[in-house]
C-alpha cells in the first residue's frame, strides 16, 4: 500500500504541482498570507466563511475537489492537533457531499533549495510533536532529519523520502521530499514537498 500511495502522487499527483508551481508563477496575491482554515468533515461553507484565500463552493451531492483561486496557506483549526503550512500554491481541497475532505498540497510556492527544505519539512514535524501527532511506520520510513545520511537520500533522484504522522483517532497524513529538475535553475539542486492530510479511519 505504501509503495503504491507514493506511485500515485509521483504520476498523478507530481504533475499537477510542477504545473501549479511553473504555470501560475506570476499570480502573487498572497501579501496578507490568505489561509484555507479547516477542520475535515466539516461543512464546506463553514471553511469557505472561515477562510481569508477565496475558493468556489461545493457541488451538492458530489465528491470533487477545489483549489483555492491564490496562493494560501493551510491551517488546521483543531484545538489539539492544530498546525500551519507556509503559504502553497498547488493546494486542493477534495468535498464529499458538501464536506470536507482530504486535502493534499506542496507547502511552497516554488521548487526549494535542500536547505530550505529542510527547513519547511522539520517545521512542521516540530509543530505535529509538540501537538501529540505520532510518527507511525517509523522502522521503514522514520521522520525527516538534518543528518548527512537523510541529505544524501534526498539528493538520490530514485530515492527521495517520506514520513508518516498519525493524531489519535482523527488524522493522519503523509509528507514526501523529492529531488525535482528545475528548468529555471538547471544548476541547482530543487525539491518538492507533498503533504496529505486525510481522516482516520479505525478498523471495525
Amino acid at each position: 500500500m505504501n509503495q503504491l500511495r507514493q506511485i500515485g502522487w509521483r504520476r498523478g499527483g507530481l504533475g499537477l504541482i510542477v504545473t501549479a508551481l511553473l504555470l501560475l508563477g506570476a499570480v502573487h496575491l498572497f501579501a496578507d498570507e490568505p489561509e484555507i482554515a479547516l477542520t475535515i468533515g466539516e461543512p464546506w461553507e463553514d471553511m469557505r466563511q472561515r477562510s481569508s484565500a477565496a475558493i468556489d463552493p461545493a457541488i451538492p451531492g458530489q465528491y470533487w475537489g477545489r483549489l483555492p483561486k491564490s496562493d494560501a496557506r493551510l491551517r488546521l483549526i483543531d484545538p489539539q492537533y492544530g498546525f500551519v503550512t507556509p503559504l502553497a500554491r498547488f493546494f486542493t481541497v477534495t468535498f464529499d457531499n458538501e464536506r470536507v475532505g482530504t486535502i493534499r498540497m506542496s507547502p511552497q510556492i516554488e521548487p526549494l533549495l535542500l536547505d530550505d527544505t529542510l527547513k519547511v519539512v522539520l517545521d512542521l514535524q516540530e509543530q505535529w510533536r509538540k501537538g501529540g501527532w505520532i510518527p507511525v511506520r517509523v522502522k521503514d520510513d522514520p521522520p525527516f532529519a538534518d543528518t548527512p545520511e537523510w541529505r544524501a537520500q534526498l539528493r538520490d533522484v530514485n530515492q527521495g523520502g517520506w514520513s508518516y504522522w498519525q493524531a489519535g483517532d482523527k488524522y493522519k497524513l503523509m509528507m514526501g521530499v523529492n529531488r525535482f529538475k528545475d528548468d529555471r535553475n538547471p544548476t541547482e539542486e530543487r525539491y518538492l514537498i507533498k503533504l496529505e492530510l486525510t481522516k482516520q479511519r479505525l478498523k471495525q
